[in-house]
C-alpha cells in the first residue's frame, strides 16, 4: 500500500493523488464557475490546478 508523503512547506498529502483521473472528475464535480489547468512534463500529468470564480449577482 502506497505511502503519504511530505512535501516542500512540510505539509502530508495522501498518495490518492496517483489516481490523477479520478481527481480531475472530482475538481469538475465540484466546479461551478472556474477552470482547470493541467501541466504535463515529458508526456505525463505533473500538476493540476483549480481556479474558482464566485459570482455574487
Amino acid at each position: 500500500m502506497p505511502e503519504d508523503t511530505e512535501d516542500r512547506s512540510g505539509s502530508r498529502r495522501a498518495s490518492a493523488e496517483a489516481d490523477p483521473l479520478r481527481l480531475i472528475s472530482e475538481a469538475l464535480t465540484n466546479l461551478r464557475f472556474g477552470g482547470i489547468q493541467l501541466t504535463v512534463h515529458e508526456g505525463k500529468l505533473v500538476q493540476m490546478e483549480v481556479t474558482e470564480k464566485r459570482r455574487f449577482i
